[in-house]
């Protein structure tokens, strides 16, 4: 356990310096569209870039870990929404509350997170889900969120949109040009190489406070109070039904003869159990969902995540790397 939480206590503790610099306005809320900003188009690329290229595509882009987690999204996708949906909660709602169920923060959290537990070998599938999320989660929820709607609301048109920017986010693409430099054995210049570096380097830290003054805005922003009974229930399926959902799903394609490894299973099961991605709560202030129900559900999931994360990986056996 104590070497577990060498590693999850500083990643925590930056979240939290974020939400308190947001806070405090040490960081005033018109910087935040900026770290956000360096982050996506900078740095964050620039690790991914340098993941891709150190690792052989096929474990950069495995069909197989893919396929599972991303049923395991369209479950917890589907589930939710059937489960939430109410009066109160109408299907917009139930929508983007089960996007926050199924989507974690794998881009900004877990692609550092993961592979300083697991080593460099888990940016594999973690890269995997980080696209399965891009390209077909978000668009999958945005898409059921304006079922009812017609013509250029309705949910073709939203799930097209959500699809022409999630090509558009610079991540998919940084991975994509990794794969081809690992495919074609290239390597950077020497200059260039180090820009790469310095801006990967800086990816970890930056990401993670950036992590905190979105959970601040989003917080900030709510437009009203909501009852408990409609957000924390979940955050606690998001960090604690996704892992053993991902989990089960991973020992029945391995009892089924299928040729995924434990390790990856255990990637996929550590991914699942992050909490909300905190980027669902713009999404929902876009299509003009409830963003007060989405922004408590994000809280309460990282706050909660610290402790839930940190047992699930210490109860899986993991050892952290170095």
């Amino acid at each position: 356990m104590q070497s577990v939480l060498a590693v999850t206590v500083p990643f925590f503790a930056l979240v939290l310096c974020g939400y308190l610099a947001a806070r405090a306005n040490v960081l005033p809320e018109s910087a935040i569209p900026g770290l956000n900003g360096f982050v996506l188009f900078f740095a964050l690329p620039c690790l991914l870039f340098r993941f891709g290229s150190a690792l052989p595509v096929a474990q950069v882009l495995d069909p197989l870990v893919g396929g599972l987690y991303l049923v395991g999204a369209l479950l917890m996708i589907g589930c939710t929404v059937y489960l939430t949906r109410s009066p109160r909660v109408p299907m917009k709602d139930a929508s983007f509350g089960a996007l926050t169920a199924a989507f974690p923060n794998t881009g900004f959290m877990g692609v550092p997170l993961i592979p300083a537990l697991l080593g460099p070998a888990a940016a594999g599938p973690v890269i995997t889900m980080v696209l399965v999320d891009l390209l077909f989660t978000s668009s999958l929820a945005i898409a059921l969120s304006q079922v009812g709607h017609r013509g250029e609301d309705g949910p073709w048109r939203a799930a097209q949109r959500a699809l022409s920017r999630a090509v558009s986010n610079p991540l998919p693409w940084a991975i994509a040009l990794g794969m081809v430099f690992s495919a074609l054995q290239l390597k950077l210049p020497g200059p260039a190489d180090t820009v790469v570096r310095m801006l990967a380097d800086a990816a970890t830290p930056v990401a993670l406070f950036a992590i905190g003054t979105m959970l601040w805005r989003a917080s900030a922003h709510a437009r009203k109070p909501t009852p408990v009974k409609l957000y924390l229930p979940i955050a606690l399926a998001k960090l604690l039904v996704h892992p053993l959902l991902i989990f089960a799903l991973g020992a029945a394609a391995l009892q089924a003869g299928a040729p995924i490894t434990i390790f990856a299973i255990t990637v996929m099961v550590l991914g699942a159990a992050l909490p909300s991605a905190s980027t669902v709560s713009l999404l929902a202030e876009r299509y003009g969902a409830d963003n007060g129900r989405i922004a408590r559900i994000i809280v309460s999931s990282t706050v909660l995540a610290f402790a839930t994360f940190t047992l699930i990986a210490w109860g899986i056996g993991v050892q952290p790397q170095g």
